[in-house]
Order: C-alpha cells, then sequence, then structure tokens
C-alpha cells in the first residue's frame, strides 16, 4: 500500500512553507526600517492556510524556466500592507518592535512545525522498518 504524504502530514507542509516565506518578509520589514517611505508588508498566514486546507493555493509560473507549481503549497503569496500604529514623518510603517516580535512568534511557529514533522517522518520510518 503507497504511502500518502498529503494525508499524512495534512496542511504542515504548507505552514512550513508560509511560515518561511514569511520570515523572509519580516526580515525584509525590519531591514528596512529606516528606509524613508517603505511600507511594512505581511502575509495573512491564517487565512491562507485556511484556503489550502479547503482548496489548492493559486500559484502561477511567471518564467519559463520555473518549476510547475502542481504540489507547491505556498510559493505565490499575497502580501498585505500593514496598518501602522502610528505615522512616521518619513512615511515609514515598520514598527521595530511590533516586527520582531513577529518574527520572533513565526520562529517559534517554525520550529514547532519542523518538529511535529520531525516526529510524523521517524513515526513513518518505524513503521515501515516494523519497530
Amino acid at each position: 500500500m503507497p504511502i500518502n504524504f498529503d494525508k499524512a502530514l495534512g496542511s504542515h507542509e504548507t505552514a512550513l512553507m508560509l511560515q518561511a516565506r514569511r520570515t523572509g518578509v519580516l526580515a525584509s520589514n525590519i531591514a528596512n526600517a529606516d528606509t524613508p517611505n517603505y511600507k511594512a508588508r505581511d502575509i495573512d498566514f491564517k487565512s491562507i492556510l485556511q484556503n489550502a486546507q479547503s482548496s489548492t493555493l493559486p500559484l502561477e509560473k511567471t518564467q519559463p524556466g520555473h518549476i510547475s507549481p502542481s504540489g507547491m503549497g505556498a510559493g505565490n503569496v499575497e502580501l498585505k500592507y500593514r496598518v501602522p500604529g502610528q505615522s512616521s514623518l518619513d512615511g515609514n510603517t515598520v514598527d521595530l518592535d511590533r516586527e520582531k516580535a513577529a518574527f520572533a512568534e513565526n520562529a517559534v511557529r517554525y520550529q514547532a512545525t519542523l518538529n511535529f514533522l520531525s516526529g510524523r517522518f521517524k513515526g513513518m520510518m518505524g513503521a515501515l522498518k516494523g519497530d
């Protein structure tokens, strides 16, 4: 009987890809904290993951040499602008404390997802070995 990884891993594979993408977005926000007119962006993680659980994510190839998006998960996600808590004089909407907190929370969630997936793979390996 073949193993169906989609059923075995559930939405955790997509969550891991989204969290990795969000890490890059948050790092970009932090790096541009002093850039005039930079607008902080983020991923609406909850809505994307809910859509992923109910259907497939809308992915597309932007270059002819790109890998086909079928089964790829969170490659192309819509980035949303963050609503600033307080305006800055130079038009920058990055709140450094908020970005650092979001980055730390995302890192913890990423590690938790990795640990969960690691446990799933160990369980599958044990089942295959007959342990």
